[in-house]
């Protein structure tokens, strides 16, 4: 069971924490994609999962982050996925047809779980990791299912996206190994 968060909303972190000092927002839209990656909870909040975000976009998709910045305790920083309402994200996504979001699990399993309501690209997404060799499963029921409307993978355009829960261990592996970390960004791009 994850952690109760500090914040229910966005407006409630952002009354009592300092953008650019305790957080980031990158968003950073690119003309004509219709595609968004999103890292909500980056930085200190779920490490290495901004930049995955960000490399998976490339320069061709619309590409968002939400960083933790504290020296210590980011993870007071963390809105639930579907509370996270944080303006530039919504105005980012909300014209996407495809929204695929990062995020990170606790543990030392070398594996991830993908939910979203979008089951078509959630098929897609997990046939690439596995045909890359990454040991993934698709969720669609219990906590990191992702499926609820309000989540922020499903708020684009057609209100489905797909939602990655990667664990630590497999975190730590792509972050140490540049091979491992390029065969899962161009085994998502493949299916964007």
């Amino acid at each position: 069971m994850a952690p109760k968060d500090k914040y229910g909303s966005y407006e409630e972190l952002s009354r009592e924490e300092l953008e650019d000092v305790d957080y980031s927002v990158t968003a950073r839209p690119v003309p004509g994609s219709k595609v968004a990656i999103a890292a909500p909870h980056g930085g200190g909040i779920e490490f290495h999962t901004a930049e995955l975000a960000e490399s998976i976009a490339g320069d061709d998709h619309n590409f968002y982050a939400f960083r933790g910045l504290k020296t210590t305790g980011n993870r007071a920083l963390h809105i639930t996925s579907h509370r996270f309402n944080e303006k530039r994200a919504l105005t980012l996504i909300e014209p996407c047809e495809k929204v695929v979001t990062l995020h990170g699990l606790a543990g030392e399993a070398l594996s991830l779980q993908i939910g979203g309501c979008d089951a078509e690209l959630r098929s897609r997404v997990h046939k690439a990791l596995s045909d890359a060799g990454f040991d993934s499963k698709v969720v669609t029921e219990g906590e990191y299912a992702g499926m609820e409307r309000q989540n922020i993978c499903n708020r684009g355009s057609t209100h489905a996206g797909v939602q990655l829960e990667i664990y630590a261990g497999l975190r730590q592996a792509l972050k140490d190994d540049d091979n491992a970390y390029t065969r899962f960004v161009n085994a998502l791009r493949s299916v964007l």
